[in-house]
């Protein structure tokens, strides 16, 4: 699916694709967090003929409930497809060195090779954490990596 990406000066982004149905559909991300979705009109594709605006909060929900549980589906899938690529879902245990530090804390990509792709916690899933992203003990940690790296992010989260 092709999505489009416009740069709005002063207020963020704009995403819009088309659905199979021919629907067109757009996601302002505001640079202060807030998302507008936006369904344009059929007969005059520049028209606007539904908004919802949503919170960062709100637009965070929404996303979850959209795609986040089928993103740890898929890196599950993506090990299964690709030789020496693994999949593994690490627990942070409380009392870990980074229980409480960021992920960027970790610098786990650049001391294993290995990537943290998501955070599943309290049953939901935070995808693409960023780098100032703060673990809690408890959260599970779906990384992506070779055997051998994978392993060594297990160990750096045990025991820094």
């Amino acid at each position: 699916m092709q999505v489009e990406r416009t740069r709005l000066p002063g207020i963020g982004l704009r995403y819009e694709f088309v659905t199979r149905r021919g629907q067109r559909v757009g996601v302002v991300a505001h640079r202060g967090g807030s998302r507008e979705l936006v369904v344009y009109g059929a007969a005059d594709p520049d028209t606007c003929r539904d908004l919802l605006d949503l919170s960062e909060e709100e637009s965070g929900v929404l996303a979850e409930l959209l795609g986040a549980p089928t993103f740890v589906e898929r890196v599950a899938d993506l090990h299964r497809e690709i030789d020496g690529l693994t999949s593994v879902q690490l627990a942070v245990p409380s009392g870990s060195p980074y229980d409480g530090r960021t992920l960027g804390d970790t610098r786990a990509r650049t001391r294993t090779g290995a990537s943290v792709v998501a955070v599943v916690r309290s049953g939901g899933v935070i995808a693409s954490p960023r780098p100032d992203f703060r673990f809690a003990g408890g959260d599970v940690a779906v990384v992506i990596g070779t055997a051998e790296g994978t392993t060594a992010v297990a160990n750096l989260l045990v025991s820094g």
